[in-house]
């Protein structure tokens, strides 16, 4: 078979991403679901340009996502990494202050928040890993261009002695200085990153239920055409030749052909990963050639993305998010707000007159606000009730109010958010039985949206680490924080890194602290270990732990007393150190010094009966141990 032609494939690749975006826009109708369900969020609720009614929109979709996203993705994790041969244990220990190092210097939560918002308002989020450089020349001052001469003359030095047969072929001082320029190339970013990509931006195989059996996946990009021109990293002829044909806009304005002032010419780009044949390749919207030709993807892992997913649909790729259930629910309740707004507004005092029995005088009177106001009426020949009588009223039935609620009520039923984490009273007074009951059907489904964050995160937190170990070089540090608060600084190079290691995430660790709940756990522990303290627990360390984790004191040491040396020839605490008060030698000193008169029978372990009955009846009593323990039998 022929192999294709770089025509052939670009026209494929286009082919693919035409037929999915057809698919998604067209036939499934996702693209302006998602838009929108934002919209919803955003409180846009009513289409524009109706006027001339009030309309009221209670926004409990923004209520609902901004109780879920928190509970989920509030704090930085805390990832934890186990190596999986003996010999990397040190490796993971640098690893694991690396990788969280990472995380909050770059701010990688922020992504990881975004995509999160994605997965509750659309189904589905989307994050892509891979490794940031950009350098920049700067010019050498003399003390560097006298180091770099210095250290190739000794490099030269060392390769002669060790090769004399190339001696004679060696550079000269003068060849070496010549060599050295006056510019040198500084680094001014070399590390992974971690984005979150737009749901709408990223195209799949239509016939895929999940990216393990995608055949592949593309990735929408818009720039500024001159930008793309003058990307070396693209093909000359290819950028060259550039049409723009998008516009830079929102979300919401994007591929609707809107123009705004000061606007920037913009092109589309794809980047487009056969994961088939594990090629990945970038072209335009329009034009010929490929920016990228197809080349083997660069990445140990693949292709760069990284899925956060809501609730699954069974064969579809998919999933729903929080807000597709509580769609109609939200506009029937918008509905009965402004009904119940309006018909209060039209319930205004209106009154039936005859205008011939009034004058100027009297309608005054009749308008005014003022009591006890006398009303002339000019007419006397007609009974009051004939030229005066008030306009009848239609009342509201009172169910309208209750419908209102029990809409509310299917909206936490729906959504598995309660009153309680609204931050809102309840009408209905509960036991705290009952509180508690309703907390933990909460906790459950919050544990699953936990769950799948915390995976997403470990799948990041390996993609990371393997393109670390792939394209890192030099020296780098990390910062961490030691036990006393103060920073410490661990420097680390990929030889450090490397290795195979697995990850985890701690439970819990990206959830909001309950400061109230911490302390309370705190003084629990506190009351149920408190009587093993000095027997099997270390008070110090035991304090230590209760002040660093129940009450969040990052220095826990200030708090707790110096401990004194010991003076010789002070009472020792046989429970704090039972080798003291056996009278044993100290492990450090060699039996051969040790005072003869000071040392144990020789056979005191060997069974013997050299011990007498009275000595071992008291170590019995001091510490707890008894013949058999001696070895002595019974």
């Amino acid at each position: 078979m022929a192999r294709a032609s770089h025509a052939d494939m670009l026209r494929d690749a286009r082919r693919r991403v035409d037929a999915a975006r057809r698919w998604r826009v067209d036939d499934e109708g996702l693209d302006a679901k998602w838009r929108r369900l934002i919209d919803r969020f955003d409180g846009r609720h009513f289409p524009p340009g109706r006027n001339g009614e009030d309309r009221i929109a209670v926004n409990l979709s923004f209520s609902t996502i901004n109780v879920l996203g928190p509970s989920v993705a509030v704090n930085n994790p805390k990832i934890a990494v186990a190596p999986r041969k003996p010999e990397d244990e040190d490796r993971s220990a640098i690893l694991e202050v690396v990788i969280n190092y990472w995380w909050k210097h770059h701010d990688m939560q922020r992504a990881l928040r975004l995509a999160t918002q994605d997965t509750l308002i659309c189904g589905i989020g989307w994050l892509k890993v891979g490794w940031k450089y950009r350098e920049r020349t700067v010019e050498m001052s003399e003390d560097e261009i006298l180091e770099q001469i210095a250290m190739r003359m000794q490099e030269a030095d060392e390769f002669a002695a060790a090769n004399p047969q190339f001696a004679a072929e060696m550079p000269t001082d003068v060849d070496i200085a010549a060599e050295i320029g006056t510019t040198r190339t500084e680094a001014l970013e070399d590390r992974p990153f971690l984005d979150r990509i737009s749901p709408f931006d990223v195209f799949v195989d239509p016939l895929a239920t999940s990216l393990d059996d995608a055949a592949w996946v593309a990735q929408r990009i818009v720039k500024p055409v001159e930008e793309v021109r003058n990307d070396r990293r693209y093909e000359p002829k290819t950028r060259s030749a550039l049409q723009a044909d998008a516009y830079d806009r929102t979300l919401h304005q994007r591929r609707q052909n809107r123009r705004v002032e000061d606007e920037a010419e913009m092109v589309t780009l794809w980047e487009f990963y056969d994961l088939r044949k594990g090629t990945v390749c970038v072209f335009a919207e329009s034009g010929d050639g490929f920016l990228v030709k197809p080349q083997d993807m660069p990445l140990p892992f693949g292709h760069p993305f990284v899925q956060i997913r809501n609730y699954e649909v069974p064969d579809k790729f998919y999933p729903k998010g929080d807000l597709e259930e509580l769609e109609s629910l939200q506009d029937e309740l918008n509905k009965t707000r402004s009904e119940m707004m309006n018909h209060r507004k039209r319930y205004k005092r209106k009154y039936f007159y005859r205008e011939s029995a009034f004058g100027q005088a009297g309608i005054a009177a009749l308008k005014s606000d003022d009591d006890n106001v006398m009303v002339p009426v000019l007419d006397d020949n007609q009974p009051f009730q004939d030229i005066f009588q008030p306009m009848p009223q239609t009342s509201i039935a009172p169910e309208l109010y209750n419908y209102s609620q029990q809409i509310e009520a299917d909206i936490d039923t729906v959504s598995g958010v309660s009153e309680y984490a609204r931050g809102s009273t309840p009408e209905i007074r509960r036991t705290a039985t009952e509180a508690a009951i309703l907390q933990d059907a909460q906790n459950a489904r919050a544990a699953d949206k936990l769950a799948k964050v915390e995976g997403a995160i470990t799948e990041v937190a390996r993609k990371l680490v393997q393109i670390a170990q792939e394209f890192l070089t030099g020296e780098h540090v990390a910062m961490i924080y030691g036990r006393d608060g103060l920073p410490l600084w661990v420097p680390y190079t990929r030889e450090d890194i490397v290795g195979e290691f697995d990850f985890e995430v701690e439970g819990g660790s990206t959830q909001p602290q309950n400061d109230t709940l911490r302390r309370q756990n705190a003084i629990s522990m506190m009351q149920a270990l408190g009587p093993l303290l000095g027997t099997v627990i270390d008070p110090r360390e035991f304090t230590r732990h209760l002040l660093q984790f129940g009450f969040n004191i990052r220095n826990p040491d200030k708090f707790l007393v110096a401990q004194q040396p010991q003076m010789p020839g002070a009472p020792t605490d046989p429970m704090a150190d039972p080798m003291a008060a056996m009278g044993g030698a100290q492990p450090a000193v060699p039996p051969e010094q040790m005072d003869p008169s000071m040392m144990p029978p020789a056979d005191l372990f060997d069974g013997g009966d050299a011990v007498p009955q009275g000595i071992v009846d008291q170590l019995s009593g001091q510490v707890g141990l008894n013949a058999s323990m001696l070895g002595m039998g019974q």
